[in-house]
């Protein structure tokens, strides 16, 4: 067996076995804390919604261990098994040449793959959204859904698939930079296009009303120094009871959208307060940072590929007959999650630091008692467990545990 073959499978295994153990600490230490409402909570959460919460986290991390082995087993299949060298002789076979191949190639493997998680991803949504009432869409509509994003893939991907195994194949040993620039520009271009062109296929985006809570942000947006192109209710209750609200965009195109559905649970002062909260991450450059160290890690990892594409035990130890740069590619792109598994701790951490910022930027602009109370009513109505176990939460969340999120505003007030 090729050495490279061992390190992946070997490195697999150790990520699946890690993902199974968190999720079992996980299980039982919502399980053990099932039976009382955490004493922050007490006269926040009835014993009612905080027993939902912890119903439902259990519900979707024991079937999260089954979707962490179906996953495991996919990719040790279209790996290993041999799954992509079939593909890539199925495409071969068309005679298209090695751009067309590998064009097709890359979209037909995304399609595969999409259709073989169909099964999990209707599950989620029909049975475990169901269950706890959540889910709001239909199956003519899921379908729907799926077709868009079809199309959007063939529209989308396939100019920049074409584009970048062009610069593969024709910019010489360099052309990892200048794939890294494809990548960066086509980034910025649908950050710029998905709030006018893109998010609009899905859902309909219509302003705000006049009236009192429309002033408050215009006030609070004005205090701030923030610019937007308007703000915007998403009709979010067509798929799913879950509320939340988001920037998107950027430089002209910045848009501030809040779900129907978080509008109907919070009052003015509390939508003021998580609206300041979601200020604070472009007060503190949160979104720049993050988009920089997404810049940096892609270009690190392309400067790796470059490296590998040349290497033929990269091929042999994944399965792969023949070299292309497709195949390299696709290889990457599907690897690259196992061999960054151990980073996501870290990832987590900052992420947590940030949302720390945010909640301090809106403490200072409002009332740090409104941002609890509109947090302690999402966490109610997302069902969203008080008490998570510590080491599942630092390898994973991107916000701070519930307790420890009150407590940092508490020192606020």
């Amino acid at each position: 067996m090729n050495t490279f073959t061992i390190i992946f499978l070997s490195l697999l295994g150790l990520s699946l076995l890690t993902e199974l153990w968190l999720a079992n600490r996980h299980i039982r230490h919502v399980t053990a804390n099932r039976a009382a409402v955490p004493n922050a909570f007490r006269n926040k959460i009835t014993l009612e919604d905080h027993q939902k919460a912890a119903d439902y986290t259990i519900a979707h991390t024991r079937f999260g261990r089954i979707e962490d082995c179906y996953g495991a087993l996919l990719l040790a299949l279209w790996t290993v098994g041999g799954g992509l060298e079939w593909l890539d002789r199925l495409c071969r076979d068309f005679g298209w040449g090695e751009l067309g191949t590998g064009t097709v190639f890359i979209l037909s493997a995304f399609i595969f793959m999409g259709l073989l998680g169909l099964p999990m991803s209707v599950y989620q949504t029909f049975v475990i959204e169901n269950r706890f009432g959540f889910n709001k869409t239909n199956p003519g509509l899921y379908v729907a859904d799926m077709i868009k994003k079809t199309l959007l893939l063939g529209i989308l991907g396939a100019p920049l698939a074409i584009a970048a195994l062009w610069l593969m194949q024709e910019t010489g040993a360099l052309w990892w930079v200048y794939v890294w620039l494809l990548w960066g520009g086509f980034t910025l271009l649908l950050v710029w296009a998905y709030p006018a062109l893109i998010a609009p296929i899905f859902n309909k985006f219509t302003p705000l009303k006049e009236g009192s809570v429309r002033e408050r942000i215009q006030s609070l947006l004005e205090r701030t120094g923030f610019r937007s192109r308007g703000i915007f209710v998403m009709d979010g209750s067509r798929r799913s009871a879950h509320g939340n609200a988001y920037f998107t965009g950027f430089g002209k195109t910045k848009r501030i959208v809040f779900f129907d559905t978080l509008l109907e649970h919070l009052g003015e002062k509390e939508i003021e307060a998580v609206l300041a909260h979601e200020l604070g991450h472009f007060k503190r450059r949160h979104v720049m940072k993050r988009m920089f160290l997404t810049f940096a890690f892609s270009l690190i990892g392309l400067a790796v590929l470059g490296w590998l594409v040349t290497q033929p035990w990269f091929y042999t130890g994944l399965g792969m007959s023949q070299r292309s740069t497709h195949a390299a590619l696709m290889l990457f792109m599907l690897i690259g999650p196992v061999f960054t598994f151990f980073l996501q701790p870290l990832l987590a951490w900052g992420s947590r630091r940030y949302e720390y910022e945010a909640d301090s930027f809106a403490a200072e602009q409002t009332d740090a008692g409104e941002l609890v109370s509109a947090l302690v009513k999402l966490y109610r109505e997302n069902a969203s467990t008080l008490t998570p176990d510590p080491l599942h939460s630092a390898f994973y969340d991107s916000h701070p545990p519930a307790a420890l999120r009150i407590a940092h505003l508490a020192g606020k007030t």
